[in-house]
Protein backbone atom coordinates (compact mmCIF):
# COMPACT_ATOMS: atom_id res chain seq x y z
CA UNK A 1 0.00 0.00 0.00
CA UNK A 2 1.29 3.44 -0.91
CA UNK A 3 1.99 5.98 1.81
CA UNK A 4 -1.16 7.90 2.64
CA UNK A 5 0.49 11.12 3.68
CA UNK A 6 0.04 14.75 2.72
CA UNK A 7 1.66 18.09 3.41
CA UNK A 8 -0.31 21.30 2.91
CA UNK A 9 0.80 24.91 3.21
CA UNK A 10 -1.76 27.70 3.24
CA UNK A 11 -0.62 31.32 3.42
CA UNK A 12 -3.02 34.26 3.37
CA UNK A 13 -2.98 37.78 4.80
CA UNK A 14 -4.77 36.32 7.85
CA UNK A 15 -2.99 33.00 8.49
CA UNK A 16 0.18 31.09 7.71
CA UNK A 17 -0.40 27.36 8.10
CA UNK A 18 1.53 24.14 7.57
CA UNK A 19 -0.18 20.77 8.04
CA UNK A 20 1.43 17.35 7.78
CA UNK A 21 -0.84 14.31 7.95
CA UNK A 22 -0.38 10.53 7.89
CA UNK A 23 -3.66 8.58 7.74
CA UNK A 24 -1.88 5.39 8.83
CA UNK A 25 -0.22 6.85 11.89
CA UNK A 26 -0.27 6.07 15.60
CA UNK A 27 -1.98 9.22 16.91
CA UNK A 28 1.17 11.28 17.36
CA UNK A 29 0.70 15.02 17.14
CA UNK A 30 2.48 18.36 17.33
CA UNK A 31 -0.05 21.18 17.38
CA UNK A 32 0.57 24.93 17.66
CA UNK A 33 -2.26 27.30 16.73
CA UNK A 34 -2.04 29.82 19.55
CA UNK A 35 -5.47 28.72 20.87
CA UNK A 36 -5.07 26.34 23.80
CA UNK A 37 -8.46 24.63 23.69
CA UNK A 38 -8.28 24.23 19.90
CA UNK A 39 -4.82 22.66 20.22
CA UNK A 40 -6.32 20.28 22.78
CA UNK A 41 -9.14 19.32 20.36
CA UNK A 42 -6.74 18.76 17.44
CA UNK A 43 -4.64 16.54 19.69
CA UNK A 44 -7.80 14.46 20.30
CA UNK A 45 -8.46 14.37 16.55
CA UNK A 46 -5.02 12.83 16.01
CA UNK A 47 -5.07 10.49 19.01
CA UNK A 48 -8.53 9.03 18.47
CA UNK A 49 -8.29 9.04 14.67
CA UNK A 50 -4.86 7.33 14.78
CA UNK A 51 -3.60 10.13 12.54
CA UNK A 52 -0.09 11.47 12.78
CA UNK A 53 -0.78 15.19 12.61
CA UNK A 54 1.41 18.25 12.71
CA UNK A 55 -0.22 21.68 12.61
CA UNK A 56 1.65 24.99 12.77
CA UNK A 57 -0.44 28.13 12.46
CA UNK A 58 0.28 31.81 12.93
CA UNK A 59 -3.02 33.64 12.68
CA UNK A 60 -4.45 37.08 13.30
CA UNK A 61 -5.53 36.25 16.85
CA UNK A 62 -5.51 39.96 17.66
CA UNK A 63 -8.71 40.09 15.57
CA UNK A 64 -10.20 36.84 16.91
CA UNK A 65 -9.78 33.08 16.46
CA UNK A 66 -12.15 32.68 13.49
CA UNK A 67 -9.61 32.83 10.65
CA UNK A 68 -7.21 30.50 12.46
CA UNK A 69 -9.84 27.83 13.17
CA UNK A 70 -11.47 28.03 9.73
CA UNK A 71 -8.19 28.02 7.80
CA UNK A 72 -6.71 25.15 9.84
CA UNK A 73 -9.89 23.23 8.97
CA UNK A 74 -9.40 24.03 5.28
CA UNK A 75 -5.78 22.83 5.38
CA UNK A 76 -6.60 19.61 7.27
CA UNK A 77 -9.48 18.91 4.87
CA UNK A 78 -7.18 19.36 1.85
CA UNK A 79 -4.60 17.09 3.49
CA UNK A 80 -7.20 14.35 4.03
CA UNK A 81 -8.37 14.63 0.40
CA UNK A 82 -4.81 14.34 -0.87
CA UNK A 83 -3.86 11.50 1.50
CA UNK A 84 -6.82 9.24 0.58
CA UNK A 85 -5.63 9.39 -3.02
CA UNK A 86 -7.74 7.49 -5.57
CA UNK A 87 -9.87 5.96 -2.73
CA UNK A 88 -9.35 2.41 -4.01
CA UNK A 89 -10.13 -0.09 -1.23
CA UNK A 90 -11.45 2.66 1.05
CA UNK A 91 -14.10 1.61 3.59
CA UNK A 92 -15.67 5.03 2.88
CA UNK A 93 -18.24 5.13 5.70
CA UNK A 94 -17.61 5.57 9.41
CA UNK A 95 -19.61 6.22 12.54
CA UNK A 96 -18.94 6.57 16.24
CA UNK A 97 -20.85 7.47 19.39
CA UNK A 98 -18.67 8.91 22.14
CA UNK A 99 -19.64 9.58 25.77
CA UNK A 100 -17.73 12.28 27.67
CA UNK A 101 -19.09 12.54 31.20
CA UNK A 102 -22.50 14.24 30.76
CA UNK A 103 -22.09 14.53 26.98
CA UNK A 104 -23.00 11.99 24.29
CA UNK A 105 -22.22 12.82 20.65
CA UNK A 106 -22.47 10.79 17.46
CA UNK A 107 -20.73 11.30 14.13
CA UNK A 108 -21.63 9.44 10.94
CA UNK A 109 -19.67 10.29 7.82
CA UNK A 110 -19.14 9.35 4.19
CA UNK A 111 -16.02 10.17 2.18
CA UNK A 112 -18.26 10.72 -0.83
CA UNK A 113 -16.45 13.54 -2.61
CA UNK A 114 -19.45 15.75 -1.80
CA UNK A 115 -18.49 17.86 1.18
CA UNK A 116 -21.25 18.91 3.58
CA UNK A 117 -21.95 19.13 7.29
CA UNK A 118 -25.15 18.69 9.31
CA UNK A 119 -24.30 19.88 12.81
CA UNK A 120 -26.82 19.18 15.54
CA UNK A 121 -24.78 20.26 18.54
CA UNK A 122 -25.72 23.04 20.94
CA UNK A 123 -23.81 24.48 23.86
CA UNK A 124 -24.97 27.27 26.14
CA UNK A 125 -21.52 28.55 27.06
CA UNK A 126 -20.12 31.01 24.52
CA UNK A 127 -16.42 30.60 25.36
CA UNK A 128 -14.34 27.61 26.42
CA UNK A 129 -11.06 29.13 27.48
CA UNK A 130 -10.14 31.44 24.59
CA UNK A 131 -12.13 29.31 22.11
CA UNK A 132 -15.48 30.61 20.87
CA UNK A 133 -17.79 27.59 20.91
CA UNK A 134 -19.46 28.67 17.64
CA UNK A 135 -16.12 28.00 15.90
CA UNK A 136 -16.45 24.22 16.37
CA UNK A 137 -18.98 23.86 13.51
CA UNK A 138 -16.87 26.25 11.39
CA UNK A 139 -13.91 23.91 11.80
CA UNK A 140 -15.87 20.78 10.93
CA UNK A 141 -17.51 22.49 7.93
CA UNK A 142 -14.11 23.58 6.59
CA UNK A 143 -12.71 20.05 6.98
CA UNK A 144 -15.72 18.41 5.34
CA UNK A 145 -16.01 20.76 2.36
CA UNK A 146 -12.30 20.51 1.57
CA UNK A 147 -11.99 16.75 2.19
CA UNK A 148 -15.17 15.85 0.30
CA UNK A 149 -16.77 14.39 3.43
CA UNK A 150 -20.50 14.33 4.12
CA UNK A 151 -20.78 14.35 7.93
CA UNK A 152 -23.60 14.37 10.44
CA UNK A 153 -22.64 15.29 14.01
CA UNK A 154 -25.43 14.94 16.57
CA UNK A 155 -25.57 15.63 20.29
CA UNK A 156 -27.78 13.29 22.31
CA UNK A 157 -26.96 14.64 25.75
CA UNK A 158 -24.75 17.06 27.64
CA UNK A 159 -24.66 20.57 29.04
CA UNK A 160 -20.98 21.13 29.77
CA UNK A 161 -19.55 22.96 26.74
CA UNK A 162 -16.05 21.51 27.13
CA UNK A 163 -17.39 17.95 27.33
CA UNK A 164 -19.81 18.36 24.41
CA UNK A 165 -17.24 19.87 22.04
CA UNK A 166 -14.61 17.33 23.06
CA UNK A 167 -17.05 14.47 22.46
CA UNK A 168 -17.76 15.92 18.99
CA UNK A 169 -14.04 15.96 18.10
CA UNK A 170 -13.50 12.46 19.46
CA UNK A 171 -16.53 10.99 17.67
CA UNK A 172 -15.50 12.68 14.40
CA UNK A 173 -11.97 11.31 14.82
CA UNK A 174 -13.13 7.74 15.42
CA UNK A 175 -15.61 7.86 12.52
CA UNK A 176 -12.89 9.22 10.22
CA UNK A 177 -10.50 6.49 11.38
CA UNK A 178 -13.04 3.86 10.32
CA UNK A 179 -13.90 5.54 7.01
CA UNK A 180 -10.29 5.95 5.82
CA UNK A 181 -9.46 2.32 6.61
CA UNK A 182 -8.54 0.04 3.73
CA UNK A 183 -10.43 -3.24 3.28
CA UNK A 184 -8.52 -5.64 1.00
CA UNK A 185 -11.83 -7.21 -0.10
CA UNK A 186 -12.93 -3.94 -1.75
CA UNK A 187 -11.94 -3.94 -5.39
CA UNK A 188 -11.41 -0.43 -6.76
CA UNK A 189 -13.51 2.46 -5.55
CA UNK A 190 -16.43 1.67 -3.18
CA UNK A 191 -19.16 3.09 -5.41
CA UNK A 192 -21.42 1.68 -8.10
CA UNK A 193 -20.61 4.86 -10.09
CA UNK A 194 -16.98 3.79 -10.30
CA UNK A 195 -15.82 7.12 -8.88
CA UNK A 196 -16.02 9.19 -5.71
Amino acid sequence: MADRKASIERNTKETQIKVELDLDGTGASEIETGIGFFDHMLTHLAKHGLLDLQVRCKGDLEVDAHHTVEDVGIAIGKAIARAVGDKAGLVRYGSSIVPMDDALVMTALDISGRGSLAYGVSVAKEMVGSFDSELAPEFFKSVCVNAGINAHIRQFDGSNAHHVIEAAFKSFARALREAVSIDPRIQGVPSTKGTL
